[in-house]
């Protein structure tokens, strides 16, 4: 089981059957991809109104870092025809989930991903990495706020360099050791319900200006 889990690696198969049912969009019917880990994948499962009401489309795969979001884009958003892309990534990979990585690293992935989405005319939407004090998995990891910190000016300054869109999670849910505000976590990592209603108005703020 494990030998063909590692065949796919960037878990192409995860949203293969939905993509194909999903289908190209109704003509004037504007659709939003949310790409992402599992901060993205659970969102849908401890606040799906935000998605329902709104006719959202998640594809959120957890555990996921940046190169395996690149492979998978290509399927699991280009295809689907967004007007609008919303990319979360780049916090597994300072966990080392896939390996080491670096700051540059992280945001060439998330930037090939934004170059991907505008030559196919979507609209894209980057948001800041969340705060993380500590990974529990992986408390080898050391001033995992500092990186984080790295990855969010680079994303900043990357979408004022190419007017782009950035969606900033961190500013509203930081802590004062910049970990993640308790009242909005339950492991110091991923956010509860309470979390994702801030994020989804955060998110909405954002995407009501680029939906018309």
């Amino acid at each position: 089981m494990e030998e063909n889990k590692n065949l796919d690696w960037p878990n192409l198969s995860r949203y293969q059957d939905e993509n194909r049912s999903v289908g190209i969009p109704e003509k004037g019917k504007q659709r939003v991809v949310f790409m992402g880990d599992s901060i993205t994948e659970e969102w849908s499962n401890l606040y799906p109104d935000y998605f329902d009401t709104k006719g959202y489309i998640n594809r959120g795969i957890g555990g996921q870092t940046t190169p395996q979001m690149l492979i998978r884009f290509k399927p699991d958003v280009i295809d689907l025809e967004p007007d609008i892309v919303v990319i979360l990534a780049g916090t597994n990979d300072i966990a080392g989930n896939t390996g080491p990585s670096n700051v540059k690293m992280i945001t060439d992935n998330i930037f090939s991903m934004a170059e991907l989405a505008r030559a196919h005319q979507i609209k894209v939407v980057l948001s800041s990495i969340l705060p993380v004090f500590e990974y529990e998995w992986a408390k080898e990891i050391k001033d995992v706020p500092a990186t984080i910190d790295s990855v969010n000016d680079e994303l900043k300054k990357y979408v004022n360099d190419h007017g782009l869109v950035y969606l900033d999670y961190f500013s509203s849910m930081v802590d004062e050791r910049k970990g993640l505000n308790k009242d909005y976590t339950y492991d110091g990592v991923h956010p509860n319900q309470d979390g994702y209603i801030l994020m989804s108005s955060l998110a909405q703020k954002v995407l009501s200006r680029l939906l018309h």
